[in-house]
């Protein structure tokens, strides 16, 4: 007796295996070093089934960036959790969310976006993740801490994260300095 694989679960193991091939490369060599073929081969598909399941290059380096981006924002918030104090937490997020390998690549593809309106509901669903994420753990330190912050958790963690975002495409566009130039722990008002 044959144990066929459902047409409709291999499609979802083929899309999903193009895509975390497609992080490893993206990750590894960046959008303009990486193309379709090479991540058909890496994934052991046809060049056309990336088409099929994201519909461009473009669309898939979006899915790529922000799937990096929001593992590696995960890794703020055990971080942020062996801080002890407001200013030690402030700090340590800001320096960490500014160094995280992911962000140059977000960036790159929220300009994409820009370019590209088909995608842009893509970058604002996963923006409302990364958001609304932020906003449970804040709620869960402050809660844990004690501490407060003077506006919404909601709109703290937008703030901090447009900080984060913006620091780093003032970096890209050619300004003098670097990210860390920008004072991203002062956005952050938490608190005793």
């Amino acid at each position: 007796m044959s144990t066929a694989v459902p047409p409709r679960s291999r499609g979802r193991r083929t899309r999903a295996l193009i895509l975390d091939r497609a992080v490893d490369l993206f990750a590894e060599r960046g959008f303009d070093q990486v193309n379709v073929a090479q991540i058909a081969a890496a994934a052991g598909a046809h060049p056309n089934q990336i088409t099929y399941y994201f519909g461009s290059k473009d669309a898939l380096f979006v899915h790529a960036a922000f799937l990096m981006f929001l593992r590696d924002a995960a890794r703020l918030e055990p971080i942020g959790r062996r801080q002890r104090t407001p200013a030690a937490f402030r700090v340590a997020l800001s320096r960490t969310a500014l160094a995280l390998p992911s962000l140059p690549a977000v960036v790159e593809a929220m300009s994409i976006t820009r370019r590209r309106p088909e995608l842009r509901t893509l970058a604002e669903q996963n923006l409302t993740v990364l958001f609304r994420q932020a906003e449970h753990y804040l709620t869960a330190i402050l809660h844990r801490r004690g501490w407060s912050v003077d506006r919404t958790p909601e709109v703290e963690a937008r703030t901090f994260w447009s900080a984060v975002l913006g620091a780093r495409l003032i970096a890209e566009s050619g300004y003098p300095g670097t990210s860390a130039d920008v004072d991203v722990a002062g956005v952050l008002t938490v608190h005793d």
